[in-house]
């Protein structure tokens, strides 16, 4: 018995690396799983099912059960179809995985607009498209009486914690993702279902080349960077032994961190509102007993 036995799991972007990992890792730990992939480029263009269907072949072969899904998670209709066809074919659906993500990295200098859209509509309407049509399904079957232990994972990252150079509509967008899985958890509680987010460091097409000489894979010893340590976190959260909801979790090899963000610092109340030229000191005040931020990646 696996920790997801029998439970019917829809992962996005699964064709390759992080999600082709957690793909592997929940069809290993009893899940059904639906392999969602357009097969695009890193940059989201061009479509190829191979990876999806590789993937799907892997874990049957593996005894697993799982299906290749083709849609578009960002297109409304397409979301709307993913989670059909994994209550249609599966009986239903209990874990919801985003992850499917493209960069367009460029100095903000010489970021156009287009490159901003492109990496919003993926990593944000993609998550908000099959999350809206998976609470759906939850909604109806938690008011028919046959409430589903439900889980949400989102996938946000260390740029959007804390901001990455050159990567400004990435970071915005997994920092929006952080965001939405926060208020999903705290809307979502009333139906049984439990959200939270990761930011994972692992080797990827988003990070192979990007930071080059972190993701090598060592000569020997343990490959701190290999996607497959990121999943088991995944198949936790994604599993009903979770009982956790509304929280950040960052993961690099074997080192997991509980995110301290979204806290109120320290504060200063004058009672009356302040003069412009009072702002200075008050702030001065405020700095000296905070703790510095967090490094933006990549800044110097």
């Amino acid at each position: 018995m696996g920790i997801c036995d029998g439970r019917v799991v829809i992962i996005t972007g699964a064709g390759r690396g992080i999600g082709r990992a957690h793909a592997l890792a929940f069809a290993a730990a009893g899940a059904k799983v639906v392999v969602n992939d357009v097969g695009a480029s890193l940059a989201g263009e061009g479509a190829d099912l191979s990876p999806a269907q590789e993937t799907v072949n892997d874990i049957i072969a593996a005894g697993g059960q799982a299906i290749v899904n083709s849609d578009d998670v960002s297109d409304w209709d397409g979301a709307g179809n993913m989670i059909k066809q994994a209550v249609d074919h599966f009986g239903g659906l209990d874990t919801l995985v985003c992850n499917a993500g493209i960069v367009r990295d460029r100095m903000l200098v010489n970021m156009s607009v287009d490159e901003w859209d492109a990496v919003m509509k993926v990593h944000l309407r993609g998550t908000f498209c099959p999350v809206r049509h998976a609470i759906g399904y939850w909604r109806e079957e938690h008011k028919a009486g046959r409430a589903r232990e439900a889980r949400i994972v989102t996938t946000s990252s260390g740029a959007g914690l804390f901001g990455s150079v050159s990567q400004a509509n990435y970071s915005s967008a997994k920092a929006g993702i952080a965001a939405f899985t926060i208020v999903a958890a705290a809307e979502l509680a009333r139906y049984d279902v439990l959200a939270n987010t990761i930011a994972p460091s692992a080797r990827s097409r988003m990070t192979e080349e990007a930071f080059a000489d972190m993701m090598k894979k060592p000569d020997s010893g343990f490959d701190k960077m290999a996607p497959e340590n990121i999943s088991p976190l995944v198949v936790w959260l994604g599993s009903s032994a979770c009982t956790v909801s509304g929280r950040a979790f960052e993961i690099a090899g074997g080192e997991l961190n509980l995110c301290d963000g979204w806290q109120h610092g320290v504060s200063f109340d004058k009672g009356a509102r302040y003069e412009p030229e009072e702002i200075t000191s008050v702030v001065a005040d405020l700095l000296s007993t905070s703790p510095a931020p967090a490094a933006v990646y990549g800044a110097s």
